[in-house]
């Protein structure tokens, strides 16, 4: 047996520390003394209680801490893995905030920055195969926006969400104000989309500030960005094979072929969307599509397509016709928006 002071010197924990996780029934000693109070623990302990050390080290509460340590290894490992996937998704839209903190308590030393707009195009096309088109596409001169509905009233319902947010085209937002002003619209769209009985969508939109873009997402619809010829998805798929892929269950070559890859997790109403600042430079070129694009077109022949089209109708239709090419198995829409100065001499994104 060893006492508290010795025990809490190997694991690394205060004495402190163990006397609140054995109040807690976190990690309790193997003996008390009925007369002094004092705590004995086991060598046998001590890996239990490196493991609550670990964890604690990387931020985890103790409520889930107590739920992991009754799992055998692997299925504490695995939850390990989603604890920390999810961290890192909170850090991301925390450091673009901090971000957009620098710059703008920085801009005052800056003199006459460039003024940006957005060039854009936007289509939906019902594909080779379904009866309907269930998708909504919009571009706009501040707004992008994709949806694509499902169930009976796919379609009303995905225009419905897209409808509800048309208004911020209108709007004159700061990037200080604009992620509450597009949770409030993102609220508005859900009420739109609860009139719609039995019916659901998912969103994905890109609002433009004048200096920083505001990124809202639920669904398997994506958000990608081309920069000095490089894809990048800033979105992340809210589906059953995306969070399989986020455990290490799954590789990404697996998942394409997965019976249940179109199986969504989340979608616009059923939890808050994933909102974050986006940073923006000339140049840019963005694409928003939903999954009948990206789930037939690898991402090499999508980076081609937008890095090679003279503009955002060009990219568009072709990425369209790609998908078609493929099969066309489900409705396919696109908005593609570049990012220019005012006279349009923006570098193209090569």
């Amino acid at each position: 047996m060893l006492t508290i002071g010795a025990f809490a010197k190997a694991c690394r924990l205060s004495p402190k520390a163990l006397r609140l996780y054995d109040e807690l029934d976190l990690l309790r000693p193997a003996k008390v003394d009925p007369d002094t109070g004092y705590r004995y623990y086991a060598v046998e302990q001590l890996e239990r209680a490196r493991l609550v050390a670990w964890l604690r080290r990387i931020g985890m509460p103790l409520a889930r801490i107590r739920e992991v340590c009754a799992l055998d290894a692997p299925a504490a490992a695995r939850e390990v893995r989603a604890y920390w996937a999810r961290i890192e998704a909170e850090t991301a839209q925390r450091r673009d905030l901090a971000g957009f903190l620098v710059d703008h308590l920085t801009s005052v030393a800056r003199r006459d920055p460039p003024v940006l707009e957005l060039r854009y195009a936007a289509h939906s096309d019902p594909g080779r195969v379904r009866p309907a088109n269930q998708d909504t596409a919009y571009a706009g001169t501040r707004l992008l926006a994709v949806a694509d509905g499902y169930g009976p009233a796919g379609l009303p319902a995905s225009s419905a969400a897209v409808a509800a947010l048309k208004f911020l085209d209108a709007e004159d937002v700061s990037a200080g104000d604009v992620l509450n002003l597009l949770e409030e619209a993102v609220r508005g769209a859900t009420e739109a989309v609860e009139d719609v009985a039995g019916s659901g969508t998912t969103l994905t939109a890109l609002l433009w500030t004048g200096s920083r873009l505001a990124l809202v997402h639920i669904g398997d619809s994506r958000a990608y960005l081309l920069r000095e010829g490089g894809l990048f998805r800033i979105s992340h798929d809210h589906t059953l094979v995306q969070s399989l892929i986020d455990e290490g269950r799954l590789t990404p070559e697996e998942a394409r072929s997965h019976p249940q890859r179109a199986l969504l997790l989340k979608a616009l109403g059923t939890t808050a969307p994933d909102l974050r600042l986006h940073e923006a430079r000339p140049g840019d070129r963005y694409l928003l599509c939903s999954d009948g694009l990206s789930s037939v077109v690898p991402e090499d022949d999508i980076r081609r397509t937008l890095a090679s089209a003279a503009g955002p109708e060009a990219a568009v239709h072709t990425l369209i016709a790609t998908a078609n090419t493929a099969g066309g198995p489900d409705n396919v829409s696109c908005a593609v928006a570049d990012l220019v100065t005012a006279d349009g001499h923006a570098p193209h994104p090569t």
